[in-house]
């Protein structure tokens, strides 16, 4: 049997009709991470990467937004024989003893029923594979699934796959924003704009060098996922002092300013805001919305009716440690709007730093020393 292992990426169900997009973006993603590769092409609803190294090529691709699952399968011929025997032989090398799995095969059949592949496929792992006392087990419960998706003329029987993260393909909107990143709220609203398909332009805002290397370690996470070889980031420091939440909503108040005049600097329509209903008062939402369209800019919202998510987006960009912070700031509602200082955003405004990066394992490292910091 002439067995062809490929990767085979499956968007989700928003990026179907976005599909050549999301190919673009799986080219640029494989040569950023200098992964080989002799094609990229459609089959079906499907995606086959034909790569040099599918292990590498599907983790680089599983920074991508728009994707349902990553896999790495081998491609055999939609035959119902060949499937059974494909898919046994698999389960074989995969199961370990005594495990309960579940065959699932899912997509376009020729003349049979996929529930047809799934019971033969079953019977002959328990007859051929008996000596592993593999058990079937239940869609509630199973230790390893043994998944196969049919295309018109090809099967994939999966070695391997991974869940991808939802969302969009990267500049699907054909628009582009301004984000900012200042904290852990601001970093996961910053890593959902990109999930939306937004080009995003990233700034970055603090009041204190200390949460420099704080701020490096978020965007280390969320700049891969805009798939570009270098980034420009700027940084802005912005003297609001105090604490309490009076002092947090002034800064909030006056990133949204520089956010707005560097908006109107680089003409971009578009400005993310990080506010949600979770964290803050309607009245506080509203007038932050009205006041970026009296500056004739249109806000999006990213975290407008994000729920429990908001927690694996954390996570997603290794915010595990802070989950904890990120729940302590969504108990506290902000009511209060105070007014900016145009002393603090005139001067924010003139500590700009720009920093360019090129995306790769040193990034922490590299946006630190371009601002001089210890770490």
């Amino acid at each position: 049997m002439n067995e062809i292992s490929y990767v085979v990426v499956f968007p989700n169900d928003f990026s179907k009709n976005k599909i050549s997009q999301l190919i673009d973006n799986i080219k640029k993603i494989l040569k950023i991470k200098d992964q080989k590769f002799s094609s990229v092409k459609r089959d079906g609803d499907v995606i086959l990467i034909d790569a040099n190294d599918p292990v590498f090529a599907s983790s680089a691709v599983n920074l991508l937004f728009g994707v349902k699952k990553v896999a790495i399968a081998r491609q055999i011929k939609n035959n119902f024989e060949e499937i059974v025997s494909e898919i046994t032989s698999v389960g074989g090398n995969l199961l370990l003893k005594g495990e309960r799995f579940l065959v699932k095969v899912e997509g376009e059949s020729k003349g049979f029923f996929t529930k047809d592949v799934e019971l033969a496929a079953t019977s002959s792992i328990i007859e051929k594979k008996s000596s592993m006392d593999a058990k079937p087990g239940t869609e509630e419960d199973y230790d390893k699934m043994l998944y196969t998706y049919l295309t018109k003329n090809n099967a994939y029987v999966c070695i391997f796959s991974d869940k991808g993260l939802g969302g969009i393909p990267l500049l699907s909107e054909n628009q582009n924003t301004i984000c900012a990143v200042y904290d852990e709220i601001s970093a996961i609203s910053c890593f959902e704009t990109i999930k939306q398909g937004f080009n995003t332009k990233i700034i970055v805002c603090y009041r204190q060098k200390s949460e420099l290397m704080n701020l490096a370690k978020m965007l280390n996470h969320i700049i891969p996922r805009l798939v570009k070889r270098e980034i420009e980031l700027e940084f802005f420091h912005i003297r609001v002092m105090g604490s309490g939440t009076k002092s947090h909503l002034a800064f909030v108040n006056s990133v949204l300013e520089v956010m707005i005049c560097i908006s109107k600097e680089k003409k971009t329509s578009y400005i993310s805001i990080a506010v949600s209903p979770l964290l803050f008062s309607s009245d506080f939402i509203d007038r932050s919305i009205k006041h970026v369209f009296e500056n004739g800019l249109i806000p999006v919202l990213p975290m407008s009716g994000i729920d429990d998510r908001l927690f694996s987006d954390a996570k997603e960009i290794g915010l595990e440690k802070n989950i904890q912070k990120i729940k302590k700031s969504i108990s506290i509602k902000a009511n209060q709007m105070p007014s900016s200082s145009s002393k603090i955003v005139n001067e924010s405004i003139r500590s700009k730093k720009v920093v360019t990066i090129k995306v790769g394992p040193n990034n922490v490292h590299d946006i630190l020393d371009s601002l001089d910091e210890d770490h």
